[in-house]
């Protein structure tokens, strides 16, 4: 197992820096979804979507 390790810790290291990057996108998506803050940046007038991604006032 060590040298399996050893002969691939580039891979491994790698593998858990994208891990990690993902998993910090992923929780700020959460808290802006909870916060009501809204990533597409766009007019709603005209999206298909606005009354899903958009709490009504």
């Amino acid at each position: 197992m060590l040298s399996w390790l050893a002969a691939n810790i580039g891979t491994v290291l790698i593998t858990l820096l994208l891990i990690a990057v993902v998993a910090v996108i992923v929780v700020k998506l959460h808290r802006d979804k909870k916060k009501g803050a809204s990533s597409c940046g766009g007019n709603c007038a005209h999206c298909a979507m606005s009354g899903t991604c958009h709490r009504k006032q």
